[in-house]
């Protein structure tokens, strides 16, 4: 076999003695110079042997790819050599007339042996894989109009196997962004490896058949990264296809279908289907034009879904493809961490990424300047900043900046709150390297309930909890997300999980009695969605890789059996005398001036932590206004605010300077 070089060489001899051949049979059927028929023998002897190449020539291999007759093949050998040779279309104006410098199906009827009709109709493969053109005008006949041979395909006759121009728009060579690599060469997790082995195996059963590779699962980076080595494995160059790009216009789709099975055909090649999102949010023109494109094409597909859903003809097979699992992320991030196997732990227990996007952080912070931080906080900032959740509009993030000097509880729900840290930041060692993922059936996310009255501090505890472990905090009001349109409140909820699931965020669910209140009998369809929509929510929850915390105050109207499936529950109780001396004392920060602050006096005041945050802020402002420091005087002008703010009696006494 040979080489591309020497084969590129043979290739260009042989469409030399092809072209040669075709000038010596015209001039001799037109009687345009001394030609005989043993030149033409002569000169069909010599391409012949200039055939015997391995691989064949291009020109042999289309004509056996796309089934062409030796008649089609002539034609196609004419069209090409009056596009490469300018003699040639002087040729065929000698033969035809002056005007005529161009082949035609008239031409060819009377030059080559066994002419038939059926090359000219449009399901003939001249016609049929747009090998030629034909330039109608309004009076010339068919027979008569000029030909054309296809711009992409004289090219590929030549050896350059570029990919057709109109599909250059559209379809484009996949990349691989930032992917890691071992040895020099590109690395797999096992489990992905072992995917694209079984895809390959698959595969090479019927490699001559059209077949699609449908892909299960959430990362698209990870089956890119499949396909990718799957395609490497059998000598195939990827392209990717957005589905988006796909036209609703039947027309432009049936011909963007028989160009790319022309490819397939042609060259070793596979198409990927990109979704870019969920195929829920394809819109229903998009879903059928992916089908019609696929039922009217042919070749190797990686299509890119869910779930297997898509009816599709024809040979279709499923894989579902993930994330590395967390041993293997592990690895991974000790080899780029010089085997802290410590650091690499806590990282991928808390962030579940692809190898794409381990490599992506490690290229940023291998580039990054700053100094201050060290290797292991510009990794962890760097995995917050990939994974970061799109919500739209379904959470709203929470600045944190709270730390557990600023909270005010007791001892024993204090002391629960660092529980809940401990097993978030701990969540790596306990489950992977001690075991217990094989033993937890239920999932292994981290859940809690925080219930109390508003302004006990539930937020600023999942505040403080976020701040303690590096991680990203959202605010979720579950009164929004649940909507009366069936179905909908599941779909709120699965893109929220979604969203969130790889950087292992805190969310934080306001107002859970929205959707958990106590379950009445099932009476209509609305009351068995909402039970749908409380099982699946329940089932996420325990699934989540991050910490998901609930919060109440109306934890007596919530259903009991959902509070058993809780990991944790803190009750935030109303602060007495102490705590509020505690909240009064950590009001201000040190910058803030004050004077004369009787902590004790204002503990006896009934509020909230919430409460106590407030009167201060506008106790500053009067302050500010009036040009003074903080005083009682203005603390107990914004408490008679807050108050009146919250619809209690006023004892003058209590607010009296």
């Amino acid at each position: 076999m040979l080489n591309r070089e020497n084969w590129q060489v043979q290739n260009e001899r042989y469409m030399t003695a092809a072209i040669r051949w075709l000038r010596l049979l015209l001039s001799a059927k037109g009687q345009l110079e001394d030609v005989t028929a043993s030149d033409v023998a002569q000169a069909e002897r010599e391409m012949e042997a200039a055939a015997g190449i391995e691989p064949p020539p291009a020109f042999i291999t289309l004509g056996r790819q796309l089934g062409l007759s030796p008649l089609e093949g002539e034609v196609l050998l004419l069209c090409m050599a009056v596009e490469l040779h300018e003699e040639m279309s002087d040729l065929c104006a000698l033969i035809q007339g002056k005007q005529r410098k161009y082949p035609t199906f008239a031409l060819a009827f009377s030059v080559f042996d066994r002419p038939t009709w059926d090359i000219v109709a449009p399901e003939g493969s001249l016609r049929y894989w747009r090998l030629i053109e034909i330039t109608r005008s309004g009076k010339d006949p068919l027979t008569t109009s000029p030909l054309q041979a296809d711009e992409s395909i004289v090219n590929y006759c030549q050896g350059l196997y570029n990919i057709d121009d109109r599909l250059r728009g559209i379809i484009s060579p996949l990349k691989l962004e930032n992917p890691l690599t071992a040895d020099g060469k590109l690395y797999l997790a096992p489990s992905q490896q072992g995917a694209a082995d079984a895809i390959v195996r698959k595969l090479t059963q019927h490699l001559q058949q059209s077949q699609v590779v449908q892909l299960l699962g959430l990362d698209p980076g990870s089956k890119k990264l499949v396909c990718w080595q799957v395609c490497v494995s059998i000598g195939l160059q990827l392209y990717r296809l957005p589905v988006t790009r796909l036209s609703a216009d039947g027309q432009e789709l049936e011909t963007l279908a028989r160009l790319w099975e022309r490819e397939s055909k042609l060259k070793p090649v596979a198409l990927y289907l990109e979704v870019q999102s969920t195929e829920e949010d394809l819109t229903k023109a998009q879903k059928q034009a992916m089908s019609r494109f696929l039922d009217s094409s042919s070749g190797i597909f990686f299509l890119e879904v869910r779930e297997a859903t898509l009816a599709i003809a024809g040979e279709s097979f499923s894989f579902e493809i993930a994330k590395p699992k967390i041993g293997e992320q592990i690895a991974a991030w000790e080899g780029v961490l010089a085997g802290d196997r410590s650091t690499a732990v806590q990282i991928a227990g808390q962030f579940n990424l692809s190898l794409g996007q381990i490599g992506k952080i490690v290229k940023e912070v291998a580039s990054s300047e700053e100094e201050e931080s060290s290797i292991e906080e510009k990794l962890w900032q760097g995995c917050r900043e990939v994974t970061r959740p799109q919500f739209h509009n379904l959470a709203q993030a929470i600045e944190v900046k709270a730390s557990w000097d600023n909270l005010v509880l007791p001892p024993a729900e204090t002391e629960l709150l660092q529980q809940i840290a401990n097993q978030v930041r701990q969540r790596g060692k306990v489950y992977e390297e001690w075991g217990f993922e094989q033993r937890l059936n239920r999932g292994l996310g981290i859940s809690a309930l925080f219930a109390g009255e508003s302004g006990t501090g539930k937020t600023m505890a999942a505040e403080v909890i976020a701040n303690d472990l590096g991680l990203s905090l959202y605010r979720i009001d579950l009164a929004t997300v649940v909507s009366k349109y069936i179905g909908e409140t599941e779909k709120n909820l699965r893109s929220l999980f979604d969203a969130a699931e790889d950087g292992g965020a805190i969310l934080f669910f306001d107002e859970a009695d929205a959707l958990f209140g106590k379950r009445s009998e099932v009476q209509d369809s609305h009351d068995r969605y909402a039970n749908i929509e409380i099982n699946y929510l329940l089932q996420r929850l325990e699934a989540y890789r991050g910490l998901a915390i609930l919060a109440t105050n109306m934890k007596t109207a919530l259903d009991k059996a959902f509070l058993r499936r809780l990991r944790f529950v803190v009750n935030f109780p109303y602060p007495g005398i102490r705590e509020r001396k505690a909240m009064w004392e950590k009001a201000f920060p040190k910058e803030t001036p004050t004077e004369n602050i009787d902590c004790d006096r204002l503990a006896k005041l009934n509020l909230t932590g919430g409460n106590i945050h407030n009167i201060a802020i506008n106790a500053a402002f009067i302050a500010a206004q009036g040009g003074t420091a903080v005083t009682m005087a203005s603390v107990l002008g914004a408490a008679r605010m807050e108050y009146r703010k919250l619809e209690r009696q006023i004892n003058e006494a209590d607010f009296r300077a």
